[in-house]
């Protein structure tokens, strides 16, 4: 937990510092803004900024957005000074804290934001020989792949590797290769100097350089651009990075991780994905079962989330009942344990009585899970596909794929995002797929629902 502490706290200052490096924070000072995004753009980092009121915290937010550096602020000031807190939530604050520190509140904040609490918790044979095997190779500086179905815990898994490496004091650093535009991702990754592009005001280190020492994590590597896969492999194989705009070569030592929830030998075979960044980056593979599949897994994490909630929503910790059970273990749980662990918080929140009961066993539209009916859309584009089988004979594998894409966007009144849920595929390459066919002249669904717009390529 890397802790950036911004201006004087009112002398409270080494205080907060001992509350936080005895909850085992790493802490670093600055005086004022400007100071504190050289100590950003620097390469230390941080997972979290401790910023005085006194502070403008308005412009340090602006200029953290301007920059794409991405980490949440908490303010702090005297403990009466109830107009401030409201303007500092209001200008971006995720959280105030009362000055002088209490060492509870500044502890629960730390763990909130390092997310301590992500425990590997499992019980099921599947994912035990998964574990077993992590423990194995987690003391080597082997590349690994960690893969499985979005929510089945790849990152917690990949944590787990680290904290049980050499580098596990060393940061640990992730970064989400799905959710930065293109453009932006090289930059993220190798860092830039000042004046490289348009908004480059000053260098800034990459998450490589940020990392030195410890492990980085590469999130969904699957979305990453084929053609910054070719400088990714590089780096990882001399273990040097060029900053954007650099002129010599920096040295890095890292170690990688990565993630995928797709299969990356076809993408290899759609020639989206470079088979030697593949071999690089798959020298011990960590495939993680769906949480259907791990049975055991099941009650043994309701049970975890369910005395974690009670403890976070201050209400007390109710036993599983035999019905709730009996609907928890019969779910498909398609979200896999993210999807578990958003249901068991509703339980804990709707539960009344001694028990956790069927029916607080709730689906995010208040249904009961057990009565819960298959979604128009979901059930729509099973239709759809079942159709679509019937005409194979005849068709490329390409009309298959665009009839049921158009098809599922259709009813899903042109919502992108819910979409490509259901398909299961990635925002980014479902609009790539669409901007394909709107190129052939297609007519494609409005995004948000609306009459269909043709689009017709031009010269």
């Amino acid at each position: 937990m890397r802790l950036l502490i911004v201006g004087t706290l009112k002398g409270q200052l080494t205080t907060a510092t001992k509350i936080a490096i005895d909850n085992g924070a790493s802490v670093t000072h600055a005086d004022d803004n400007e100071q504190a995004l050289r100590v950003l753009r620097g390469g230390k980092g941080a997972d979290l900024l401790l910023v005085d009121v006194a502070i403008d915290i308005r412009d340090l937010v602006m200029r953290l957005e301007a920059e794409h550096i991405h980490v949440p602020i908490v303010a702090c000031g005297i403990a009466n000074d109830a107009r401030a807190a409201v303007a500092a939530i209001h200008a971006g604050a995720k959280e105030y804290i009362p000055l002088p520190p209490d060492p509870e509140l500044i502890a629960a904040v730390l763990a909130a934001v390092a997310n301590d609490s992500r425990e590997l918790v499992y019980r099921d044979e599947a994912m035990a020989k998964v574990v077993k095997l992590a423990q194995q190779i987690a003391g080597s500086d082997a590349s690994v792949m960690i893969t499985g179905e979005s929510g089945t815990g790849k990152e917690v898994l990949a944590r787990y590797v680290h904290t049980r490496s050499h580098r596990a004091k060393k940061p640990f650093i992730s970064i989400n290769c799905a959710a930065i535009p293109e453009h932006l991702l090289e930059s993220e990754l190798f860092g830039h100097e000042k004046g490289a592009f348009t908004g480059a005001v000053a260098r800034r280190i990459g998450k490589f350089e940020e990392a030195t020492g410890g492990t980085l994590l590469l999130d969904e590597i699957s979305e990453m651009d084929v053609r910054l896969q070719s400088k990714l492999l590089r780096a990882i194989q001399e273990r040097v990075i060029d900053r954007v705009g650099g002129s010599r070569p920096v040295p890095v030592d890292i170690r990688i991780l990565a993630t995928s929830n797709r299969n990356l030998q076809d993408a290899v075979r759609a020639g989206t994905f470079r088979e030697d960044l593949l071999f690089r980056l798959n020298v011990v593979n960590l495939k993680i079962p769906p949480l259907r599949e791990r049975p055991a897994d099941i009650l043994e994490l309701a049970q975890h989330f369910a005395r974690k909630y009670a403890d976070a929503n201050g209400v007390p910790v109710r036993p599983i009942s035999a019905d709730a059970r009996r609907v928890l273990t019969t779910n498909r749980w398609q979200g896999n344990v993210r999807e578990l662990e958003n249901t068991i918080h509703r339980a804990v929140l709707m539960a009344q009585g001694d028990e956790i009961g069927a029916g607080a066993i709730l689906t995010p539209d208040g249904d009961r899970l057990d009565q819960a009916k298959t979604p128009p859309a979901v059930a729509h584009a099973t239709f759809a596909a079942e159709q679509v089988t019937r005409a194979l004979v005849g068709r490329t594998v390409a009309d298959v794929e665009r009839d049921l894409i158009l098809e599922t966007l259709k009813h899903c009144l042109g919502n992108r995002t819910h979409a490509a849920n259901i398909l299961g595929i990635s925002i980014r390459t479902l609009r790539n797929k669409l901007n394909e066919y709107a190129d052939g002249g297609l007519p494609i669904p409005a995004a948000g629902g609306g009459e269909h717009r043709a689009f017709v390529q031009t010269a």
